[in-house]
């Protein structure tokens, strides 16, 4: 057998036109991630992924539009959202299971054609940020609210949350952490679609398995761990104790280091930025600043920079948001790159199929159930 490398880490599965990490530089299709996550809204970002340039005018217009249409969950969905909100589990396994109840409601689930797949993944990009807000209110008692044809994708899920219309500084943070989190090239998640996808399976089980492989706290559910971890510290002069503490107990500190990055995640400076300029506004600056301890201590300590998942944590929780919804946004983000990824995967397909190195017993020989 060839060099077993654990992990696949540093392995090139495939070739894509999507998404690079080149030297710690992060692009989406050429373009670099600081960018974007200054300049473009997460509409355009979406256009870019699927069609590999940026819109013009009356195209993103159409485009919004259209996402706008497919928003609007159904007499169908609701009620079987309504079953299972009140249940006892993960957010992210109510995603999982509406998502694959959306494909069991779409008529055109199964068909393969490049049309078809397109539709599909304009019907879950638009209805994802409905489906994350409907059960955050179903939950609690409270009516879905459908959106408004006059807001972006980033203010109708801010406005679908929670009733009422969001700050220009709401909207422009949580358009900024979709822009951000959209897409990632091979990362695990992506990388479960396209192995989904490769068997030909359809586009619904590739966005399915996705999002079981984005609910692990070693993928997108970090960045609720942040949180938990933020609100135990609880005050600036905890944190040195807290942490001395967790690495006493050789306990991992969520939201630092990656496989990829060597040098820091680029996406972090952004949300720093917008954690910063958050909680200066809201009054609640010991979430910045219990952060910021934990980011020096945690370079000097382990020599470890924080990640994307690190700062999103408080930049939801200033937008009121409840800490078990965080890894469920990210599927409101990232599903526009999975999206991206199936439709490549399709478009030049070949079934992806690892080998194992066996390290079991050899030589056995059946011995009949009477003898043993």
């Amino acid at each position: 057998m060839s060099e077993i490398i654990r992990g696949l880490e540093g392995v090139i599965a495939n070739q894509t036109k999507i998404s690079s990490i080149i030297d710690d530089r992060l692009t989406y299709v050429g373009y670099d991630i600081g960018d974007l996550a200054e300049n473009a809204s997460f509409e355009e970002v979406i256009y870019l992924l699927w069609y590999y340039r940026l819109p013009n005018q009356r195209e993103l217009s159409i485009f919004k539009e259209h996402l706008n249409r497919e928003m609007k969950l159904g007499h169908s969905i609701i009620a079987s959202l309504a079953v299972i909100a009140h249940k006892q589990v993960h957010p992210m396994s109510v995603m999982r299971t509406m998502v694959s109840m959306l494909g069991v409601y779409d008529t055109d689930s199964e068909g393969d054609s490049n049309l078809s797949n397109y539709s599909k993944a304009m019907k879950l990009v638009a209805k994802m940020p409905a489906l994350v807000a409907a059960y955050s209110r179903m939950r609690k008692d409270e009516v879905p609210i459908e959106p408004r044809e006059d807001l972006s994708l980033a203010g109708n899920f801010l406005y679908m949350l929670s009733g009422e219309e969001p700050s220009e500084l709401h909207e422009k943070a949580m358009n900024r952490a979709l822009v951000l989190h959209a897409e990632h090239e091979m990362n695990a998640s992506t990388f479960s679609a396209r192995v989904c996808v490769a068997t030909l399976s359809d586009f619904y089980s590739g966005v399915t398995a996705a999002i079981g492989s984005l609910k692990g706290a070693l993928h997108g559910g970090a960045n609720e761990q942040v949180m938990v971890m933020l609100a135990e510290i609880g005050d600036v002069k905890n944190v040195e104790a807290y942490l001395d503490n967790k690495l006493a107990k050789k306990e991992k500190i969520m939201g630092f280091g990656h496989r990829v990055y060597e040098s820091g995640d680029p996406r972090a400076k952004y949300l720093r930025d917008m954690c910063e300029e958050l909680t200066s506004v809201t009054g609640e600056t010991k979430w910045y600043d219990i952060s910021v301890a934990v980011e020096k201590y945690v370079l000097e300590k382990k020599g470890l920079k924080p990640n994307v998942d690190f700062y999103s944590a408080t930049v939801y929780h200033c937008m009121g948001i409840d800490k078990d919804l965080f890894t469920p946004i990210f599927t409101v983000s990232r599903i526009a790159g999975w999206s991206a990824h199936i439709i490549e995967q399709y478009e030049d397909n070949r079934l992806i199929r690892p080998r194992a190195e066996y390290i079991g017993q050899i030589g056995n020989t059946y011995i009949p159930v009477n003898e043993r």
